[in-house]
């Protein structure tokens, strides 16, 4: 996986370009070994295609979508790399929809908050009332009637087997089912319905798409969604 980012040249992304050619994406200058802005452009519509949206469609591979990738072009990952705080990821198809019927409520958020403030690594001195915040504004603290959202812009795709379009929201902390792949937490459930899971791939993903640091002592001024002191807004 590091060894095809963008700006690299070696053998790996000669075979990277190989495979989005052969899915139908197009790179005018062939497979040069070069990840440019053509090669990125094409990795993204690979993206795209998967199933992956907005941020995380970003033409940067990531496990999860190399994997796939690999998957359906005759290639392997190696994904012990991915990132400093040692994220994996799982291919998107890997994600399961089972509601194992989590506690719901503030205290069960911090609970759980702390759970994914250890196995991400993150202060829970800011990680717990940082999540515990985005649970509660998400889906109020896990209510049954809230772990799903139907309503917004992500609701739309194929039929999940819980019944939901794929793209929909899920969880306590609202990862849609793309996002919740890419920033899987090693070692937690496949399911966004699992709160520690859903939370866990939130930092993840906060630590990428929002530059919070490693402890999470600027988590709440970098997430407004996470701040108790400013108004909600959607992250």
């Amino acid at each position: 996986l590091s060894n095809v980012q963008p700006g690299k040249r070696n053998e790996d992304v000669r075979t990277v370009q190989k495979a989005l050619i052969k899915r139908g994406r197009k790179i005018p200058d062939g497979a040069t070994g070069l990840f440019g802005p053509q090669t990125r452009a094409a990795y993204r519509a690979e993206q795209l295609a998967q199933g992956f949206e907005g941020a995380d469609a970003d033409g940067k591979p990531g496990c999860a979508s190399l994997t796939t990738l690999g998957r359906h072009t005759g290639f392997k990952v190696d994904c012990k790399s991915t990132s400093a705080d040692g994220r994996g990821g799982i291919p998107l198809a890997q994600v399961t929809f089972r509601d194992p019927g989590d506690e719901a409520g503030e205290a069960a958020m911090r609970r759980y908050a702390r759970k994914a403030c250890e196995l991400t690594r993150m202060d829970p001195q800011f990680g717990v009332p940082a999540l515990t915040t985005i649970a509660k504004r998400e889906s109020i603290y896990n209510h049954p009637k809230f772990r799903v959202n139907r309503t917004d812009v992500n609701a739309h795709g194929r039929i999940a087997p819980d019944g939901h379009p794929l793209n929909c929201s899920r969880g306590a902390t609202q990862c849609i089912p793309s996002t919740f792949a890419t920033h899987h937490q090693a070692g937690t459930a496949t399911t966004p319905y699992d709160v520690v899971a859903c939370m866990c791939a939130t930092v993840n993903y906060v630590r990428r798409r929002y530059d919070v640091n490693q402890s999470g002592s600027n988590f709440a001024a970098r997430v407004q969604q996470a701040d108790p002191r400013r108004p909600p807004h959607w992250y």
